[in-house]
């Protein structure tokens, strides 16, 4: 996950753990060797159109609009078909409101049409106050579920470990953000939730409990699911 940087100070670029506190509580429950966070990469202000969401300073949220405006401007007087000026009129009244594009109320045809265009506020946006700069981790992690991110966790052994998957992922996509052969060999899911997880007080307790589930490939992910995947070699 990609996020660009909008008149914030003080941060490197780069990447940067997103230490989600469920990680740390399932880590003092499930012994293992590491423990490892997932990671989002910070980039410049210049390059937000390869971004996947935007922080932007509260001083700072209009730049983004602006710049979509005046994109958006541009192609008004391009002479645009009548469906498309029925688009960029939408559009251009939401950001004249100050609003980012995102927000605009498109219908499904419009969002696909719109997508082409790659404006900057077309992402989720979240605006940060200078109070929550202070603890910065609280921002990403604010901006992996504002943008549309959840994390599932596999624990014990070597590592305990969150995985960044996109919201509506299912177990057999989030097998082969671990490993292709995860992915080619898929046979089944073992899941527990994270709640179930706790309550039992770890992941052999919570089995006891009868709490783990068996699911297929079809299983929508559930933010932080813990997950065994069982496949062919």
């Amino acid at each position: 996950m990609k996020v660009s940087l909008f008149g914030i100070t003080g941060v490197p670029f780069g990447k940067h753990n997103v230490k989600d506190p469920r990680l740390d509580q399932a880590d003092k429950l499930v012994e293992a060797s590491k423990k490892i966070y997932v990671q989002v990469e910070l980039i410049e202000e210049k390059d937000a159109i390869d971004s996947d969401a935007i922080i932007a300073h509260v001083d700072s949220r209009s730049e983004p609009i602006l710049k979509d405006w005046e994109f958006v401007e541009t192609r008004l007087s391009r002479d645009p078909d009548e469906a498309e000026l029925v688009l960029l009129n939408k559009l251009k009244d939401c950001l004249e409101k100050e609003d980012f594009a995102i927000n605009a109320g498109l219908t499904e045809e419009e969002t696909k049409n719109a997508a082409v265009y790659n404006l900057l506020t077309g992402r989720p946006v979240i605006v940060a106050q200078p109070s929550e700069l202070e603890d910065f981790n609280s921002v990403l992690i604010r901006t992996v579920a504002e943008g549309g991110y959840i994390s599932f966790l596999t624990v014990g052994g070597k590592e305990n470990r969150a995985w960044l998957i996109k919201k509506g992922t299912n177990a057999w996509e989030a097998a082969g953000s671990i490993h292709s052969d995860l992915q080619k060999g898929f046979i089944r899911a073992e899941i527990i939730s994270f709640a179930d997880l706790i309550e039992a007080g770890g992941e052999t307790q919570a089995k006891r409990a009868g709490k783990m589930r068996l699911e297929q490939k079809t299983y929508l992910m559930q933010d932080c699911d813990i997950v065994n995947f069982r496949f062919s070699k």
